[in-house]
């Protein structure tokens, strides 16, 4: 396919693709149908031809709507129709995921494209609008620099190759491929926190802030993901300075707060922050018994902290 025969917005997801793919032989495309996804994998196909690569589309039914098997397979057919090979993966939520119904969906939905992908980048379709998102997201819930880094482009096999493309740019892409993209009504759905943020915060902080907030925001994602990096290596060298192990945490009193923490929450993985704090503050306040995090209870005794783990 001749680059003209692609629309200004299309060649803009497609050539977004491209710088992301190059060289890579065989990925996957996450799809639900919707326009940042469908774009995406329509962007795929020409960015295939272009370049010789394989590429699979997978459809996830969460099975959380009515009728989701339906919207799964039309989507399956459209991209089929396009010449591209494509699958439906049905999944179970957790309902019961005390981080609620959005991440039980986002890890069920993950783990089904891996099972696919057996190794192969996974891409996704987050875009530059979702980044501001996800800043304002992380800002409310008094994040951290990790997580104020918002959408990594590569995180793992996950790669996110539209996040400098806007919604709008996706939605036209669609229009020029000539494809009826599905309207997930949770989008627009008050219940849901982030679809809130979309739709009522995001257009009052655009009147009110100009209309380049969303690319501030997602440029504030940038420069922090680049200085998290840096903390982080920081964090690696001490702990393989300190021989850091699993269940003991030495030499921690006294270094810099923003160092302790991170060395802190690369011991504890599943830790949240409020955890990290607390842990912090058996070295550095008035100490205590221990301190209660997911999988276990850390103690304090002459500087060190101690990992005791749930059986």
């Amino acid at each position: 396919m001749a680059r003209h025969e692609l629309g200004p917005a299309g060649l803009a997801v497609s050539q977004a693709i491209e710088r992301m793919v190059r060289g890579v032989d065989r990925f996957v495309v996450g799809c639900s149908g919707g326009p940042d996804s469908l774009a995406l994998a329509l962007g795929s196909r020409w960015v295939s031809r272009r370049c010789g690569s394989r590429v699979r589309v997978v459809i996830v039914d969460h099975q959380l709507q009515q009728g989701s098997d339906e919207v799964a397979e039309r989507t399956r057919q459209l991209v089929a129709r396009r010449g591209m090979e494509a699958c439906v993966r049905r999944v179970d939520v957790d309902a019961n995921d005390p981080d609620g119904p959005e991440a039980a969906a986002r890890t069920a939905r993950r783990a089904a494209l891996l099972d696919v992908a057996r190794g192969e980048p996974v891409l996704l379709g987050h875009t530059l609008d979702d980044q501001a998102e996800q800043v304002l997201l992380s800002l409310a819930r008094g994040s951290g620099a990790t997580s104020l880094a918002g959408i990594r482009p590569r995180s793992g096999q996950f790669w996110h190759p539209l996040l400098e493309v806007r919604r709008a740019q996706t939605m036209q892409a669609c229009k020029e491929w000539q494809v009826e993209p599905w309207q997930d009504p949770h989008n627009s759905d008050p219940r849901f926190l982030r679809s809130r943020v979309r739709t009522e915060l995001m257009p009052v902080m655009a009147q009110v802030l100009g209309p380049g907030v969303a690319q501030s925001l997602a440029r504030s994602a940038t420069l922090l993901a680049g200085e998290d990096d840096v903390v982080a290596g920081l964090a690696r060298a001490w702990a393989d300075e300190h021989a850091v192990s699993a269940n003991e945490l030495p030499g921690l009193r006294g270094v810099e707060v923003g160092l302790a923490r991170r060395v802190i929450k690369d011991w504890l993985p599943e830790a949240k922050m409020v955890h990290v704090d607390a842990v912090l503050g058996l070295l550095t306040g008035p100490g205590g018994a221990g301190v209660d995090v997911p999988g276990g209870r850390v103690e304090v005794r002459r500087g060190v902290l101690y990992l005791t783990r749930r059986v």
